[in-house]
């Protein structure tokens, strides 16, 4: 990581996403994505125990949070979002790090997530942080009008 990003990324804490949590997770959806996920998709997600963090800069506003769901020797990133008000500062690698620490600690080897074709921004940040493209899942994304977007398929090996 460049020391410009070490210098720039505003001190936070990190702690598993609670359901008190989603109401300002949904406003950030709503604030990132054309088709955010919805309340549903986050209680369900909670409810089936899938790891979740928030991250809280210091006067304890929301600048990011993942859900992951694990499987067998892997885990898949399902949504991971920094606030837009925060975007560009390094958070996203510091959720990386904390997820791919999770996996190390759960035995986890493989790493995967989808994102959006037209989401280059992400795209840099995932192949910078060592992801793989792998594959492409055509018409995965839903979009507010026209035809579905392909989302690109992404991998990374998580050593012991």
């Amino acid at each position: 990581m460049s020391a410009l990003l070490e210098r720039s990324r505003p001190p936070f804490e990190a702690a598993a996403m609670r359901i008190p949590d989603l109401t300002e997770v949904i406003a950030i959806e709503r604030q990132a994505y054309p088709v955010p996920w919805t309340h549903g998709n986050f209680v369900d997600s909670l409810a089936a125990g899938y790891p979740a963090e928030v991250l809280r800069g210091a006067r304890a506003e929301l600048l990011g949070y993942w859900v992951a769901m694990p499987g067998v020797d892997e885990m898949h990133l399902l949504n991971i979002t920094v606030s837009p008000a925060w975007q560009g500062l390094g958070l996203a690698v510091a959720m990386l790090d904390r997820l791919v620490a999770q996996c190390r600690r759960q035995g986890l080897a493989q790493l995967w997530l989808e994102v959006r074709v037209s989401n280059a921004r992400a795209r840099e940040v995932y192949r910078r942080y060592g992801l793989t493209e792998v594959g492409r899942r055509r018409a995965y994304y839903p979009v507010p009008e026209g035809p579905r977007e392909d989302a690109i398929l992404m991998s990374l090996p998580v050593p012991a």
